[in-house]
């Protein structure tokens, strides 16, 4: 967790019952509203990552691209998106995923790194774990390296998180919420 995990979390609008009874959402809205939360929420991810030697930050769509585009310009490296299939006008790669009602795929361009690039892998949330794990996926199959996956949120009693460290990446969150939060 960041040094300034528990002031982001406290930012961060918790909107009960949607969008289905018995779901609290977390809505990053107010942390993305507010100037001096949103450079912590950037610093947080820069301090951690600032040493790392990373080539990219690949972000998935769309919360993902919120933090990881400033984080690539603080860092000095590039930014590559992970799309929802249909998105990207080049030659793709893709992964499937499973959902709680069905499948879904994300996809990279083929040509998005080189061999070994050392790649940050960011979302705003881990609920379950499977878009990052499908992002992962092809990040490897294009032949770049994660370092870890990183994210605002991580809601730990979902497993997507630990579903992530099982697969054999790192995961960092600036803050985790329990349900009952």
């Amino acid at each position: 967790m960041s040094i300034y995990g528990d002031y982001i979390k406290s930012v961060i609008r918790t909107v009960p019952d949607w969008p289905e009874q018995g779901v609290n959402f977390r809505d990053i809205t107010p942390l993305l509203q507010n100037s001096a939360a949103f450079r912590k929420l950037i610093d947080s991810f820069v301090h951690r990552y600032q040493e790392m030697n990373l080539d990219a930050i690949a972000a998935i769509d769309a919360r993902g691209f919120i933090i990881g585009a400033p984080l690539a310009y603080e860092l000095g490296c590039s930014f590559v998106p992970v799309r929802k299939k249909g998105k990207l006008p080049f030659k793709t790669v893709s992964e499937t995923y499973t959902l709680e009602y069905g499948h879904s795929e994300v996809e990279l361009h083929s040509d998005a790194f080189q061999k070994d690039d050392r790649i940050l892998l960011m979302d705003d949330l881990i609920a379950t774990g499977g878009t990052m794990l499908a992002a992962a996926n092809l990040i490897q199959r294009c032949g770049g390296q994660v370092v870890e996956t990183a994210t605002i949120i991580d809601l730990p009693e979902l497993g997507g998180s630990q579903k992530i460290r099982d697969a054999g990446f790192g995961v960092f969150a600036v803050c985790s919420f329990n349900e009952d939060e």
